[in-house]
């Protein structure tokens, strides 16, 4: 007959324990940027005044590609929705951590935590596939011109989307459920918000099927888009040099160079963090890195398309005389 203690054995096999005393945790305290007593005020201001940038940034995209009839295309209706995507992102994460920085909100609820880490993967994988969308449309407006309204109609960019979203939100509840299934003994975040390593590093075992579900996930969600980006834009780059005519060079570039600089560092600080070995992991360095993408990029995306695109200029004009005439 197996005793009970034959169990905690099996047990204690399948899930080595990182601590003896795992006791049930019920909310979690950020260490949030204690390390940066002093400049505490300074990032509130800072984070505070980009936060409030980027909601207005992404709402007045929305808006110009709504009212404006000209902005009625493939390439701004998915513009127009990684803007929604990246407003609720920040959303998730910026006022918590403005809270946090004057002393307000340090701890969370277990179930608080869930939930947060639920919509900060689900917006953040939708606004993943969501570049690698763009990129498709811009490599068929410039390799198949002739055919993209065939391809491109409204019915297919509704559908991709959709599945773009249902994608993020469903990738991001299995791995939600799969890391709040695990024990906690430890209650510190040692970091700003509700992220995947700084959770896992609290687990009482070592958590080897999270760490195995997160390479896939982040496979899955970075690595191949990235992958179909770069050969997209090869077969863009490529068509783009065969045009003689210079002013057609440039115009043709500029329609998908706004695309690529977000891609660059969305991309760029998200394989940084993901892909980075648990060994080389700098706490100061991580939460830099996770500024950029939780506080910066959000706000680049209104800034490098509206900077940097014709159309959208002139349309935001149009829409500034038509409101100061009437």
């Amino acid at each position: 007959m197996i005793s009970i203690s034959s169990f905690q054995e099996i047990s204690d096999l399948r899930f080595p324990m990182k601590r003896d005393n795992c006791t049930e945790v019920k909310e979690f305290v950020f260490q949030g940027f204690s390390n940066f007593q002093e400049q505490q005020l300074t990032l509130f201001i800072v984070f505070f005044a980009v936060y409030i940038l980027t909601l207005a940034g992404n709402v007045i995209i929305v808006t110009i590609i709504v009212i404006d009839h000209h902005l009625h295309t493939p390439m701004y209706f998915f513009l127009s929705v990684l803007s929604t995507s990246e407003t609720f992102y920040s959303l998730v994460i910026i006022p918590r951590m403005l809270g946090s920085l004057v002393g307000l909100g340090q701890s969370i609820s277990l179930e608080c935590c869930g939930i947060q880490l639920y919509f900060f993967l689900g917006f953040g994988i939708t606004n993943c596939l969501l570049l690698a969308v763009m990129g498709y449309d811009r490599y068929v407006a410039i390799c198949n011109p002739l055919r993209y309204s065939i391809i491109m109609n409204w019915r297919v960019c509704v559908i991709l989307a959709s599945s773009v979203c249902a994608t993020g939100f469903l990738l991001s509840l299995v791995q939600a459920v799969a890391i709040f299934r695990l024990p906690f003994c430890n209650t510190l975040i040692k970091h700003f918000f509700c992220d995947v390593r700084p959770i896992l590093d609290l687990a009482c075992i070592v958590p080897v099927i999270n760490d195995i579900l997160t390479l896939v996930l982040t496979i899955m969600v970075i690595t191949a888009p990235a992958t179909f980006l770069f050969v997209s834009y090869v077969l863009i780059i490529s068509t783009i040099l065969k045009i003689t005519s210079a002013d057609g060079w440039k115009k043709t570039f500029a329609t998908c160079s706004s695309h690529l600089t977000v891609v660059v560092i969305h991309y760029g600080c998200a394989s940084i963090v993901y892909f980075k070995p648990k060994s080389e992991n700098s706490k100061d360095q991580d939460q830099l890195i996770s500024v950029t993408y939780t506080v910066i990029t959000p706000l680049l995306n209104p800034v490098v398309y509206s900077l940097r695109n014709k159309e959208v200029q002139d349309a935001l004009r149009k829409v500034l005389c038509r409101k100061y005439l009437s």
